[in-house]
């Protein structure tokens, strides 16, 4: 058994840190998230949606983001048409979580790593809020695209983007980088 604890020592530190991280992260999360009513938008989702409808009035004029007492997401009108509702699962914490989850795992030196995870969070960030941006406009024009557009196409840009900052993180910056 010491063999074999020997030979996936790396696998298992990997494993442990991941998993480690994404716990104590999803837990602070959470607690975050439970010092809200159940009926109310936590504030990272309130600025998700306000800053997805500043990035949409920079082209278009009509869109409005309305937050309704006892209603845990926010309403989105674009066009003065309701188009959709940003719920705390549209914030992309969770992907944040994870993509910090990895770098920990990873680690390189604590400068290079704690860079990374800013960087990479607020381009996540940024991503996320011009996707659901890009979701509210495509969504208007091509409402019957919605379940394509939502659950197929924004999804793989964001986490492809996320898999391409791991790889760059592995390759270049993290302790196993040649």
């Amino acid at each position: 058994m010491k063999k074999y604890f020997q030979q996936y020592k790396p696998f298992l530190i990997f494993l442990a840190a991941f998993f480690g991280c994404y716990i104590v992260l999803t837990f602070l999360y959470q607690s975050f998230l439970n010092s809200f009513d159940t009926n109310a938008v936590d504030t990272i989702t309130q600025a998700v949606a306000q800053n997805s409808e500043k990035a949409v009035s920079w082209f278009f004029m009509r869109i409005q983001a309305e937050s309704i007492i006892n209603e845990p997401f926010v309403r989105i009108y674009f066009q003065n048409q309701y188009i959709v509702t940003i719920v705390e699962g549209c914030n992309g914490i969770s992907v944040i979580i994870l993509f910090i989850s990895f770098i920990v795992a990873f680690s390189g030196s604590l400068k290079n790593t704690m860079l990374f995870i800013f960087g990479g969070t607020l381009l996540i960030y940024i991503l996320n809020v011009l996707r659901i941006a890009l979701l509210i406009v495509l969504m208007y024009y091509f409402p019957e695209e919605k379940h394509l557009l939502h659950n197929v196409l924004f999804p793989a840009i964001i986490y492809g983007t996320v898999f391409i900052l791991w790889i760059i993180w592995v390759n270049k910056f993290s302790k196993y980088a040649k």
